[in-house]
């Protein structure tokens, strides 16, 4: 077990970020046997592997406890048998983004931006993840499929923004990516791009110095929304991305989601946006879970939620305390919450 656990460790020291993320823990038996955990203590469900499979960073995985089945790492990555829970209520696409997708890899549902589907993969699958059921084969344009989002953003000079999501757009090789942000920057009246990633917390490797040319050279305004729901995630690897980042001049946001028995709790959410303070990332949205298929043991109520804000708001500055929303399918944008 010691050789499992070192070899774990010698894997985030010794590949680059595509290798790491070529290497995923996709077994979990194998996320047993490296976190010291018991099957029969939390079995792992078939039915919900079937349907959104394992995938786990090694160096993210290397941060969660072992032994500790109530590790708030471990909870967002476990298979557990809740997901096999079956509510009308809690369907496929609880944002019927399929009503707001007017050519392949493109989602227009508010006023002035875009938002295009970059990558149909990410590096780790977040067990609350609102697109595990999206139709990533239907959106995922070819390159020859990529001039019909660009046309439809050139076309309509409204659109200011550009959202990249996913999947991870940071998923892309640093060649795509640049190619990209080149077409996009090549769209007169846009002036900013948005990039909503998890890799950089989950592969801190992935901030490249090709990656931070790019964006440095971009005559577009870059924001980079990272997702973190927990102070653990953040270790120096990542605090070193998150610096580097800052240091071009990238605008630094963090957008979590509340979750039972992850951080639906104030201490858990005060210590995140210090953490994140410290590492010149500024809370952004604290999101309640989308009712997607599978996720219902993660929702906490609205009464929860706002107790946990109005704690925060007694307790932090207000530019530490994000804006509690929920996405909801038609609105113009979030609906605020507290």
């Amino acid at each position: 077990m010691g050789n499992q656990v070192t070899s774990l460790i010698r894997s985030d020291r010794s590949l680059n970020w595509q290798d790491q993320l070529s290497d995923l823990i996709t077994d979990p038996e194998e996320l047993l046997s490296l976190l010291l955990l018991d099957p029969e203590t939390c079995p792992y469900s078939l039915e919900a592997l079937s349907q959104f499979p394992l995938k786990a960073p090694r160096p993210f995985v290397e941060r969660i406890e072992r032994g500790n089945w109530h590790d708030p790492l471990l909870k967002q990555i476990w298979p557990a048998q809740e997901e096999q829970s079956k509510t009308e209520s809690f369907v496929a696409d609880p944002l019927d983004e399929q009503n707001f997708n007017p050519v392949p890899g493109l989602l227009h549902k508010y006023q002035g931006r875009v938002l295009l589907t970059a990558a149909p993969h990410c590096a780790i699958h977040c067990r609350y993840c609102f697109r595990r059921h999206f139709d990533y084969q239907a959106n995922s344009p070819s390159r020859k499929q990529w001039d019909s989002a660009f046309s439809y953003i050139a076309e309509d000079s409204s659109i200011e923004e550009v959202i990249l999501s996913g999947g991870d757009p940071l998923a892309l090789s640093d060649r795509q990516f640049h190619w990209l942000m080149q077409q996009l920057a090549g769209i007169e009246h846009l002036t900013t791009v948005r990039i909503h990633t998890r890799l950089p917390i989950v592969i801190p490797k992935r901030v490249t110095a090709e990656l931070l040319q790019c964006l440095s050279e971009s005559r577009l305004r870059i924001v980079m929304v990272v997702h973190c729901n927990h102070a653990r995630e953040l270790d120096p690897a990542v605090a070193d991305g998150f610096s580097a980042l800052d240091a071009i001049g990238v605008t630094m946001l963090n957008q979590s989601v509340v979750l039972k028995d992850v951080n639906d709790n104030s201490e858990a959410l005060i210590n995140l946006n210090k953490a994140l303070f410290a590492h010149n990332v500024l809370p952004y949205y604290l999101h309640m879970p989308d009712q997607v298929a599978g996720t219902e043991h993660f929702m906490v109520s609205d009464q929860h939620a706002k107790a946990l804000i109005k704690t925060l708001h007694a307790t932090l500055p207000g530019y530490l305390v994000p804006r509690l929303v929920r996405e909801n399918p038609g609105e113009r944008g979030k609906t605020r919450i507290a």
